[in-house]
């Protein structure tokens, strides 16, 4: 007898599809072609002993809850949903693999879950509402099980959304995935051969090429975008300085030809007071040293680039004249 069939109450396991999917996720479709009825149906929702989590898709209730633990682990439950609805040739994919993955994300993600199908699996070629659905390729390798859900693999996952987004954002979850050590550079390069002639792929090849595992965040990611986009030489990432063999501390970003450094501030570094007057004491040792500091803010950096480039400038020109 399956789980699902053992929680519905005297059904027996004849009446009830064998599910491995996450939570027992079934749809009502396969519940009343196994003989379910639909006042027994909404009968075990009413007892809570099965809880929608999709149109027309249900799951045990308890391993729902514990399955949803957490944005990833929420996300991860839509997107058994939405597979059990698309079809189980179709995989999570794109933002929802990212997601379930635990990769940082840059921009405002869809609310719909992700998914990709194989060309030649059957199905509508439309998704349902809640569902934006891919036709691709799915090769064996580029498939994996995450929090019990089928999700392509994490190069897989990084390629696609280089190819088919901005590039800030296909650099940020490279970054992140490279960081995370989820994914080598190997498995990238294989995926991008794999892939050699699909939509968007030269837009992946240079956000790869550009993928820096020492980013540290997704404002230091972003923040190498717009010094690229603005002309910048590129800076060495997460450089230890100091002066007469006396180190200060690690830069985000450094110049090294320009003795200049360069400071991305997120929301949390100045929180704690006694942080922000270590921070401005290392900058004071720092400029005593010879370096020019120069900070810049999440909204600096994505709303005035030039403005913060113009900046770095500056300190360029200040040390050339010192």
């Amino acid at each position: 007898m399956s789980d699902l069939a053992a929680i519905l109450d005297g059904v027996g396991a004849e009446l009830v599809p064998d599910s491995s999917r996450l939570a027992g996720i079934v749809t009502a479709g396969e519940l009343l072609a196994a003989g379910l009825s639909r006042p027994r149906l909404r009968s075990l929702v009413r007892r809570g002993v099965l809880v929608p989590v999709g149109w027309g898709i249900y799951a045990r209730a308890a391993p729902a809850a514990e399955a949803a633990r957490g944005p990833a682990g929420e996300h991860a439950l839509r997107a058994a949903a939405a597979l059990a609805a698309v079809g189980p040739a179709a995989v999570a994919s794109h933002h929802s693999a990212a997601l379930i993955h635990g990769l940082d994300l840059f921009g405002r993600q869809p609310a719909a879950v992700t998914a990709t199908r194989p060309p030649a699996a059957s199905g509508s070629w439309t998704a349902r509402p809640g569902v934006r659905l891919h036709i691709a390729g799915l090769p064996a390798g580029h498939v994996t099980l995450r929090r019990g859900v089928p999700v392509t693999s994490v190069a897989r996952t990084t390629v696609d959304l280089a190819r088919t987004s901005p590039f800030p954002a296909g650099v940020t979850v490279l970054d992140s995935a490279l960081r995370d050590g989820a994914v080598s550079e190997a498995e990238l390069q294989a995926v991008l051969t794999t892939c050699g002639r699909w939509p968007g792929i030269q837009r992946a090849r240079r956000a790869v090429a550009f993928s820096d595992a020492r980013s540290e965040s997704v404002l230091e990611s972003i923040s190498r975008v717009a010094f690229h986009d603005q002309g910048l030489p590129p800076p060495v990432l997460q450089a230890w300085v100091g002066d007469a063999g006396e180190v200060i501390g690690r830069a985000d970003f450094l110049w090294r030809a320009y003795r200049t450094i360069g400071e991305a501030d997120g929301a949390i570094k100045y929180a704690d007071p006694s942080r922000a007057m270590a921070q401005l004491h290392r900058d004071a040792r720092l400029r005593q040293a010879g370096f020019e500091v120069v900070h810049f803010t999440w909204h600096e950096i994505t709303r005035e680039p030039d403005q913060v480039a113009a900046s770095i400038r500056a300190a360029f020109r200040r040390r050339a004249a010192a």
